[in-house]
């Protein structure tokens, strides 16, 4: 089992700046790319970003691609989500995730992660 602890949402003005972190725990995280997907109100979960376990290969949604930034630290089994230049479209709970290390590669289809955190809500005014 991993699990997986969001932290850092809350409530930014359009324009601005949020980090989140993800904290895992239970596995070696270096043994799992990790994700962060979001659902929007009245909207499904869809993909944000992915990161695969060493850091070194990185996927984004096109809709944050240039504005997100995801990083690791497995020193510190953390995943973070840097999001810059915020919508109001970006408003969402967002979700980290962990997917074990396959030879298919970074993954971002939801149904290829298979531990999730319990969410941290963004909220961006326009």
């Amino acid at each position: 089992q991993v699990q997986l602890i969001e932290s850092g949402g809350g409530l930014v003005q359009a324009g601005g700046s949020l980090r989140l972190s993800c904290a895992a725990s239970g596995r070696t995280f270096s043994n799992y790319d990790m994700g962060w997907f979001r659902r929007a109100p009245g909207k499904e979960r869809d993909f944000v970003a992915a990161i695969n376990w060493s850091g070194g290969v990185t996927n984004y949604a096109i809709s944050v691609k240039g504005r997100f930034t995801i990083s690791r630290d497995n020193a510190k089994n953390t995943v973070y989500l840097q999001m810059n230049s915020l919508k109001p479209e970006d408003t969402a709970v967002y979700y980290c995730a962990a997917n074990r290390v396959t030879a298919r590669g970074l993954q971002v289809q939801i149904y290829n992660y298979d531990y999730w955190g319990q969410g941290t809500q963004v909220s961006v005014s326009s």
